[in-house]
């Protein structure tokens, strides 16, 4: 199996930077993709940025130009880079692995998600 830990949320004011950070973890035979989602209360869970094992990103409009997601060539850690926060931005964000434990087949891995919250 493989272990998502995210890191790295906490308080920010409108303007602010926050980097949050994924490890997996376990028995990871190969990462095909790494997803950050987020949801806020009352709203439905969203993806907000992705990166493939060929490097390429995809993001979210809303947050195009403000966010970068990064990782490690292997994606055993990837890094969403969080500029000119919003109080919209604030939700709990979650790490998402495409990934494959045992040279089989490839399924989704979550972990327990870290908590942004953008306010003065």
């Amino acid at each position: 199996q493989v272990q998502l830990v995210e890191s790295g949320g906490g308080l920010v004011q409108p303007g602010g930077s926050l980097r949050l950070s994924c490890a997996a973890s376990g028995r990871i035979f190969a990462i095909k993709g790494m997803y950050w989602y987020r949801q806020a209360p009352g709203k439905q869970r969203e993806m907000v940025a992705r990166i493939q094992n060929n490097g390429v990103a995809n993001y979210v409009d809303s947050v195009k130009g403000r966010f970068t997601i990064s990782g490690d060539n292997a994606l055993n850690t990837v890094y969403l880079q969080m500029n000119s926060l919003k109080p919209e931005d604030t939700a709990v964000y979650y790490c998402k692995a495409d990934a494959n434990s045992d040279g089989t087949y490839y399924t989704d891995y979550w972990g327990q998600g870290t908590q942004v919250t953008v306010s003065s």
